[in-house]
């Protein structure tokens, strides 16, 4: 959201007039996903419409779906003698914790590269807000998005946004089982010629629900209290499967 706000203050600053924002009308098949016990991943769909389509001027939409931003540790290791030790390490603070990307072509056709980091879109363009390292981070910046790729946390699909006509799109969004839970934001732009025209956010929650809730909640609300339940719990637990498995013998 932060980052929205200072795309969209770009906007105002680069001389974008202010109907521009009406160009564009976006929004969620669901605002709210809940995550249960048997939760294995879904897909939401980003759907919108250009109101107002120019016949001069090439126009493309970019889709992005960011999860909140927190605080990752990256630890370099090194091998001494025939053991790997941790020998360095990069905290950056700020970045989403999820990030997914969808655009009508790849990112390098439709806009300058300068265009997209001032935006910050673009797995590549990710910056964090602060860095703690003791050495250049930008390898560790790297490592982490490499590692995040790979979980299926951050990914990019150029030619991800499906046009039903000349104005209306939709794109599908995958929402792993791993995702975090928290507020999501769906950011839509609209280029037009390689320019930002018109940009819109629509939050999304992911939460969870039933008794995985009352679990989480209790965990953060007593830790003391929930460390001591489950090892009552699991010496319980202990002590009834001896006995059943006497029984059986």
């Amino acid at each position: 959201m932060r980052r929205l706000a200072r795309g969209l203050a770009a906007l105002a600053l680069f001389g974008v007039p202010a109907a521009a924002s009406e160009d564009l009308v976006s929004g969620l098949s669901q605002d709210t996903v809940e995550i249960t016990s048997n939760y294995t991943g879904t897909d939401i769909v980003v759907f919108g419409a250009i109101e107002h389509l120019e016949d001069a001027g090439v126009n493309d939409v970019v889709v992005i779906v960011r999860g909140p931003d927190a605080n990752m540790t990256v630890r370099k290791k090194d091998r001494v003698a025939i053991i790997w030790l941790n020998r360095d390490q990069a905290v950056l603070q700020g970045l989403p914790s999820y990030y997914y990307l969808a655009s009508t072509r790849p990112l390098s056709a439709i806009a300058a590269r300068d265009t997209l980091q001032r935006y910050g879109i673009g797995v590549g363009n990710l910056a964090p807000e602060k860095i703690i390292s003791h050495h250049d981070p930008e390898p560790f910046r790297q490592a982490l998005i490499r590692h995040k790729e790979q979980d299926g946390l951050y990914g990019e699909t150029p030619a991800g946004v499906e046009f039903l006509s000349p104005t209306l799109f939709r794109v599908h969004v995958p929402v792993p089982a791993t995702v975090p839970r928290g507020q999501y934001n769906a950011e839509v732009y609209l280029f037009r010629d390689g320019n930002v025209i018109s940009a819109q956010s629509t939050p999304l929650f992911i939460d969870q629900t039933g008794l995985e809730r009352r679990l989480y909640n209790f965990a953060h609300s007593s830790p003391m209290s929930y460390g001591v339940s489950t090892v009552l719990m699991a010496m319980f637990l202990g002590w009834l499967s001896s006995v059943l498995f006497r029984r059986n013998n």
